[in-house]
């Protein structure tokens, strides 16, 4: 993310905010940036850090071109320092590190810019030597806490804070996020309707999980369709390795709830909200199956099957009962 429009399409308020501080020369010396994973909040601090340390901005927006960018994409600006968790947390050791590196004159010009992510991670002392460095501001030096649970922080470190808060994706803004990224539409459409948190998408393609997951559900249905005898044995045999824990079953289900409502959309007339585009003449072979009275007994089939999984009833055999129950619609 360059260019302040683009954090304008995903998250409006919060980067009209930030433009309309800089450009009335108001800007807070401490943000705290809170929302879910995903929704840009370490890009927007990036960004950030650029406008003010860019020496050719043009209304708010930075160059992208000259050093001080360059090196902020790097990683290498000697004015900007980024903090992130030493293991599982942020210790008061790193936060002393950072109050010394700022006693110094900045190398470029007297502005510094601080960012700490998972902000909500510090331990008791990292967050009482960060207050008392909140207390003290210089106008030259900016901060910008990052975190996915602002509760976490320390009132008194709130207070002192502008406090921005990062939406969640809508599901046509989360695809429009990950075509950027270079995702087939295909499954950015499928992706952008099981999650609106742009990392835990990418994370999902990492490796063949999410193509085999996406080839599984298919499989199933078909095997359905035309072998319901041999469902159960594909279930433990094929279903089973691939979603092999808790989390991913509750994923594999998430993708065939996804399956079976494209086969509702189509049964309404409503094609236009398919998710699996690539797969039409597979869901109308499966539509021949399931009638809409099915797909939707189904559909709560499925949902029924998530409520047990988190439950905890064994994940065998809440499969196996499912695979049963859509035997039978």
């Amino acid at each position: 993310m360059e260019r302040w429009g683009q954090l304008k399409e995903t998250q409006p308020l919060a980067a009209q905010m930030l433009m309309n501080s800089y450009k009335r020369d108001r800007m807070a010396h401490a943000y705290l940036f809170y929302g879910h994973r995903g929704t840009g909040k370490r890009e927007a601090a990036r960004l950030l850090a650029k406008t003010l340390f860019c020496p050719n901005v043009i209304d708010t927006e930075p160059c992208q071109e000259c050093r001080e960018c360059r090196r902020i994409d790097s990683g290498n600006h000697p004015d900007l320092h980024w903090v992130k968790p030493d293991g599982a947390s942020i210790k008061k050791e790193q936060i002393l590190t950072l109050q010394k590196e700022f006693t110094y004159t900045g190398l470029e010009s007297d502005r510094k810019v601080y960012v700490i992510e998972a902000a909500d991670l510090m331990t008791v002392n990292a967050s009482n030597r960060l207050l008392k460095f909140l207390e003290e501001p210089s106008r030259e030096t900016t901060a910008i806490l990052l975190t996915e649970n602002s509760e976490a922080i320390i009132q008194t470190i709130r207070s002192r804070c502008q406090q921005l808060a990062f939406q969640p994706l809508n599901q046509e803004k989360m695809k429009h996020f990950l075509m950027e990224q270079g995702i087939s539409t295909s499954n950015a459409s499928i992706l952008s309707a099981l999650t609106n948190n742009g990392e835990e998408a990418l994370e999902m393609l990492e490796g063949d999980w999410f193509a085999n997951a996406r080839k599984l559900v298919i499989q199933l249905t078909e095997v359905l369709q035309s072998k319901p005898n041999e469902a159960l044995l594909f279930v433990n045999h094929q279903w089973m390795p691939h979603f092999s824990d808790r989390d991913t079953l509750q994923r594999g289900l998430d993708v065939l709830m996804l399956w079976f409502k494209d086969m509702l959309h189509e049964h309404l007339g409503r094609e236009e909200a398919v998710v699996f585009i690539q797969e039409k003449e597979k869901r109308e072979r499966a539509m021949m199956r399931f009638s809409r009275t099915q797909v939707t007994a189904c559909m709560a089939r499925i949902m029924e099957a998530k409520r047990h999984i988190h439950q905890n009833v064994h994940p065998t055999l809440v499969m196996e009962q499912l695979t049963l129950q859509l035997q039978r619609c």
